[in-house]
C-alpha cells in the first residue's frame, strides 16, 4: 500500500481535520487579489478549561502513580487554541455534562497544547515538549484523547469530538477497565440493549456487497448501527445539503451495518462481514466514513465535522485531488487560498 496517498492517525488512516483549519489566519492577512476583498475566516472558538482540569507539574508518570492511588485514571487532552471541536469537546462534555462529577471522581484531567512549549516528562527514558509528544503520539486531531493506565501505558484513544452519549461510553469501558479484555465498539454493543437509531435511505447510497470489482469511481463506505448516537444528525445536517449530493456523486456509496453478519467482499478481496470489516479496520466511531480508491484506503472520518472540513475532504478524494497533493495540508493550503481570494469567507463551525 502506497504510503504516499495515506494519512495517518495513531497508526490508522485518518484525516488532518486541524490542519485544514488553522493554517488559515496567516493566510489572511495576505492583501486581496484583483481589487476584491479578500476573504476571512471565521468560526474559531477559544475554550476556557474547567478550574478542576489537573494543575500538573507535566511529569507524567508521577501524575498516573497519584491517580492509580486515587482509584482513577488519567485522561490527556490535546487541545488546540481557537478549535471550534475542542471548545464543544469542553462546553458540553467536560463543564455541562450530566456525569461531570462522575467524570471528576474517576479521571484526572490533563491538558496538552499541541503547539505548546511546556517540558512534558511522560517517563523516565521521554522528556520533550508538548508539541514534541504530540507528535510522538501522532496527534493530529484536535481534540484528541488519550486513557492512560496505571501502568501509564495508552488504553484508549479517541480521535476528536464525542458526543455527550458517546463520551459516556468511553468514560465507563475505562473505568471499567474493559480495555484489558475487549474494545470499545464491543463494549458499547453489550450496553446498548435497544435501538437508538433506525437507518435511513439516501440518493447515493448503491446497494453492492462485492467492493472489490466496483467501477472505476472512488469507494465512500459509511459505517453505522443501531448504537449509533450520530447518525440522525448526520443525515439531517451535512447529507442533505445539495452540495455535499453532488460531492458524492463521483464516489461508489455503500451503507454497511457494522453489526451485521451478512456475507461482503472487502475492497481487496476478501471475504468478510460488514461486523468483521469495521473491526478489522478498528472503527470505534458511527458513523465512521471510510474512503478508498483503487482497493486502496486514501483516509477517514472517525469524529465530528462541520459542513467545510467534511466536504472539503470529499471533494479531496472524490475528485482524486490527493493525487496532485499527497498531504491533505498541502490541498488545503491551494483550496483555502482559491476562495479567500475570490472574496468568500470560511466558517469552521458552521
Amino acid at each position: 500500500m502506497s504510503n504516499t496517498r495515506l494519512l495517518s492517525v495513531g497508526g490508522i488512516t485518518g484525516i488532518l481535520i486541524l490542519l485544514a483549519g488553522f493554517i488559515l489566519p496567516a493566510l489572511a492577512d495576505e492583501p486581496p487579489a484583483g481589487g476584491l476583498e479578500r476573504g476571512k475566516v471565521v468560526g474559531g472558538q477559544l475554550s476556557e478549561h474547567p478550574d478542576w482540569f489537573k494543575e500538573s507539574f507535566l511529569e507524567i508518570a508521577e501524575d498516573v502513580d497519584e491517580a492509580n492511588e486515587a482509584g482513577k485514571h488519567v485522561l490527556l487532552f490535546f487541545h488546540l487554541n481557537g478549535c471550534p471541536y475542542c471548545y464543544k469537546m469542553v462546553e458540553e462534555n467536560f463543564k455541562h455534562a450530566p456525569y461531570t462529577d462522575y467524570l471528576q471522581d474517576n479521571f484526572d484531567v490533563i491538558a496538552i497544547n499541541i503547539r505548546g512549549d511546556r517540558e512534558v516528562v511522560f517517563n523516565a527514558e521521554l522528556s520533550l515538549t508538548e508539541k514534541e509528544l504530540s507528535r510522538r503520539l501522532d496527534v493530529r486531531y484536535t481534540p484528541t484523547i488519550i486513557f492512560l493506565s496505571p501502568e501509564n501505558k495508552p488504553v484508549l484513544r479517541l480521535n476528536g469530538y464525542r458526543s455527550v452519549e458517546d463520551f459516556k461510553h468511553a468514560l465507563d469501558f475505562v473505568v471499567a477497565k474493559a480495555y484489558q479484555h475487549t474494545t470499545l465498539q464491543q463494549f458499547i454493543e453489550e450496553q446498548v440493549q435497544e435501538a437508538v437509531y433506525t437507518f435511513r435511505e439516501h440518493p447515493n447510497f448503491a446497494a453492492v456487497s462485492d467492493l472489490s470489482t466496483l467501477p472505476d469511481k472512488p469507494l465512500l463506505v459509511l459505517f453505522e448501527d443501531r448504537t449509533c448516537v450520530a447518525c440522525d444528525a448526520l443525515h439531517d445536517d451535512l447529507l442533505a445539503l445539495a452540495e455535499t449530493r453532488a460531492l458524492l456523486d463521483p464516489f461508489t456509496v455503500v451503507r454497511l451495518d457494522a453489526l451485521s453478519g451478512q456475507a461482503i467482499i472487502t475492497p481487496d478481496g476478501t471475504s468478510s462481514t460488514p461486523k468483521d470489516f469495521a473491526a478489522a479496520l478498528d472503527i470505534s466511531y458511527r458513523p465512521g466514513i471510510v474512503m478508498f480508491d483503487h482497493g486502496q484506503e486514501i483516509l477517514r472520518i472517525d469524529g465530528l465535522l462541520y459542513r467545510y472540513h467534511f466536504q472539503e475532504l470529499l471533494r479531496y478524494v472524490g475528485t482524486r485531488q490527493y493525487l496532485e497533493y499527497p498531504e491533505f495540508r498541502d490541498y488545503m493550503r491551494v483550496r483555502e487560498e482559491e476562495i479567500l481570494s475570490r472574496g468568500q469567507n470560511i466558517d469552521l463551525s458552521e
